[in-house]
């Protein structure tokens, strides 16, 4: 069995509150927003990691669930069916 590598395009972006002051900072993945991958953070950074969460849960609850996961648009996915290792830094 081939093991498929999903990469997911995310948003982060800074939020603010009814009077336009910054409150926090704003993630989202387009192509699975409407899966429930939406999130926040008090920092940029935490709003990244909050979101890299979410999205793991949604993928895995579709595959237990049988759901198909999103394989496109390309420029919102990437998938990779060899094995390999992803760095960033």
């Amino acid at each position: 069995m081939s093991m498929k590598t999903y990469s997911f395009k995310v948003v982060v972006e800074p939020d603010e509150d009814f009077d336009g002051k910054p409150s926090g900072w704003h993630a989202y993945c387009p192509v699975l927003e409407s899966q429930g991958a939406s999130t926040w953070g008090s920092t940029e950074a935490q709003a990244l990691k909050n979101i890299n969460d979410v999205v793991h849960m949604v993928v895995e609850s579709m595959f237990e669930h049988g759901e198909h996961v999103p394989e496109e648009p390309a420029d919102q996915v990437e998938v990779s069916v060899e094995p390999r290792v992803a760095v960033t830094v």
